[in-house]
């Protein structure tokens, strides 16, 4: 009997073993994918990563043109299709979007069924991996803001800002300002305030949102003061009260970001995954520019310098 059981139980551990391998291997759809939806003649970044639960289930994360990272409940599989369901976050009415697409080649390819019902097609390559270094070497401090005026930044129609004796203003809710020059890696500092209740970010390389909020005394959240939108969450809320000048020194090298607020590291040397809800593109192995958020609420800065980083 004990020969029995003894077998009985090698075998359980033999399948479970060849389970969690099989589960480790992967399915070619796992990894994190950057999706191009062509939706009314727009090309709207987003992002989807799938991974694996267990040893037949594939879920993931999901992020649309706006709005943050959510989650995949299920990625279920139809042969040589998949497809997903994503309910409304900020879209308007109570619809979910659908999407079913397929492997092509290196990349993705399917539809989304919109809110409204309306279908489109989008395309999807693997998220490129950015190189992480250490000892970097520092070029020239730029200041993006001159003090005196919105030379070297690209002005919207509709525009709002205005440099208000010496400060850059946006004294309501309009379109964002993005600066003329790309950078890949540096240090960005910046000087900020805010009125109560108000809403804004800076977008890194265009791509990643630092939440910039009238967050003070809440919990910390990724949305809110001092996280990568959606993302990254800060490990303490350091907002000061709306009125009061704030800073922030941010450090991004590859993925790899530290922010320091009003003096505190609350996020260390982590990983940005993908690009936030907002993003000019998804374009991830190419420089970017620095872009203020200008369609939420009133904001001002003061000061706004980048160091460009290179490999030393």
């Amino acid at each position: 009997m004990n020969t029995i059981k003894t077998t009985l139980v090698f075998l359980l551990l033999a399948v479970f073993s060849l389970n969690v391998t099989q589960a480790q291997e992967g399915h070619p759809l796992e990894g994190k994918w950057n999706l191009t939806i062509d939706q009314e003649g727009e090309k709207l970044p987003s992002w989807l990563e799938i991974r694996h639960s267990g040893t037949n289930t594939l879920i993931g994360r999901f992020t649309y043109a706006f709005g943050s990272a959510r989650p995949v409940a299920e990625i279920e599989k139809h042969g040589e299709l998949f497809s997903f369901e994503i309910p409304p976050q900020w879209e308007p009415g109570a619809s979910s979007m659908e999407f079913e697409g397929k492997i092509v080649g290196d990349g993705l390819a399917g539809t989304m069924i919109y809110v409204d019902g309306k279908t489109y097609n989008w395309t999807a390559t693997k998220s490129p991996k950015l190189q992480y270094y250490e000892n970097a070497k520092e070029g020239k401090t730029v200041k993006l803001f001159n003090g005196k005026n919105l030379n070297g930044w690209v002005m919207k129609p509709g525009n709002q800002w205005a440099v208000l004796d010496g400060i850059l203003t946006s004294a309501k809710p309009g379109v964002n300002l993005i600066s003329e020059e790309k950078f890949n890696d540096f240090k960005l500092h910046a000087e900020f305030r805010y009125p109560e209740g108000s809403n804004s970010g800076m977008y890194l390389r265009g791509r990643y949102e630092v939440q910039i909020a009238d967050n003070i005394g809440l919990e910390p959240s990724s949305i809110y003061f001092g996280g990568i939108y959606g993302l990254l969450t800060p490990n303490e809320n350091v907002a000061m009260k709306a009125g009061e000048w704030q800073t922030y020194d941010i450090t991004l090298i590859g993925r790899r970001v530290t922010i320091v607020a009003n003096g505190k590291t609350v996020i260390s040397n982590q990983n940005i995954e993908a690009m936030t809800g907002g993003a000019l593109d998804n374009n991830e192995a190419e420089a970017g520019p620095i872009m203020i958020q200008g369609d939420h609420g009133p904001v001002e800065f003061r000061k706004l310098e980048i160091t460009p980083l290179s490999k030393g």
